[in-house]
Order: structure tokens, then sequence, then C-alpha cells
């Protein structure tokens, strides 16, 4: 069931978007391959490199990046994981548009999929709730949700601000985990 959305589109401009979608997830993806292994050291750029590691990791569809790692450990590192965990929040939140873009333009793939098909399915029901819900725990299934509210025309501003929301409770409550877990263990290694 699609969404409402504003104005109508020609078929050529919906081909065109689509297209466009997908080519700017595959840079997106390519790109973040290609600094996977810089991920790491985005770390020592503080909050900004936690944003930036964050929204590279977010923008791969599938594949798992480091991110989760580091906000861990720079929650208990840095001074404030209030401000670690925000930031990696907004940063995992706006990455995860790319799979918003992939449903988007490729439509027609992701239809008929059993993960789909449910997806879809909680979304006509429950709608930014479902988005937010699924965002906040830790699940390697949110690519599919990203990528059901592309193809569904879910309004792009909403998917924002429940995939931020959610991704930020989340990355909050690690950067407090790391907090309080990290200068623990420093203790128990060093007696």
């Amino acid at each position: 069931m699609p969404f409402p959305r504003l104005g109508r589109t020609t078929k050529a401009q919906t081909t065109a978007l689509r297209a466009a979608a997908l080519l700017i997830f595959i840079a997106l993806t390519a790109g973040a391959l290609l600094l996977r292994d810089s991920l790491a050291g985005l770390g020592r750029y503080g909050y900004l490199g936690i944003f930036l590691a964050s929204l590279i990791s977010g923008a791969t569809v599938i594949l798992p990046m480091p991110a989760f790692a580091l906000t861990f450990a720079m929650g208990g590192t840095m001074a404030s994981p209030l401000l670690v965990g925000l930031a990696a929040g907004l940063g995992a939140g706006l990455g995860e548009t790319s799979g918003y873009l992939v449903g988007y333009g490729g439509r027609g793939i992701i239809e008929n999929q059993a993960s789909y098909d449910w997806t879809a399915r909680q979304m006509g029901r429950y709608g930014a709730w479902f988005i937010f819900a699924a965002a906040a725990v830790p699940n390697p299934v949110f690519d599919v949700a990203g990528m059901a509210a592309g193809a569904l025309r879910f309004p792009i501003g909403v998917f924002l601000v429940a995939c931020i929301a959610g991704k930020t409770i989340r990355m909050v409550l690690l950067a407090y985990a790391g907090a309080g877990l990290l200068p623990q263990l420093s203790i128990w290694l060093m007696q």
C-alpha cells in the first residue's frame, strides 16, 4: 500500500528518480567499502569522527561495518557518552537513507520477498512506530525496513525522524554501556 505523496510524477520522472537513487546507493556503498578499514581511525576526530563512521556504516546495505564497536569504545573513552551516542545515532540514521533509496529505486527487486512482505504489512499497520522500533533494537534486518519504506514511498522526512530517533536511543545506550564497562575492565585487568 503506497503512502500519500505530494504531486504526480510521469513515468520518465519516476524512472529517472529510480536510476538516480540506485546510483547514489552504489556510490555510497562503494565509498563505504573503500573506507571500511579507515572507519576505526575516524575515532581520533572525536564526535565528528563517530558521526562520520556511523554515517558510512549506516550507508551500507546488508554488509556489517564497525561503527557499533567504535560507539561502544568511544563511549568509554570520551568525555560525554551522551554526545557520542547522539553523534553516532544521527550519523547512523542519516546513513540509512541508502536503504530507503535502494527500495525507492529498485522497488521491483525487493517486492514479493517474504521479509519484504512482512515488513510492508508492519509498516502499513504501525507506520513510523515500526521504523522507530526496528531502528532502536539491534537487528540485521533493519535494511529491509529501509528498503520497504522506499519501495512503499513512505515519506522520507517521517522515515528519517523515526530512524534517527530509534538509532540515537540505541547508540546512546551503547555509548553509556561502553562508559560503564570499559573503565571497570581496565581496573580488572590491572589487578
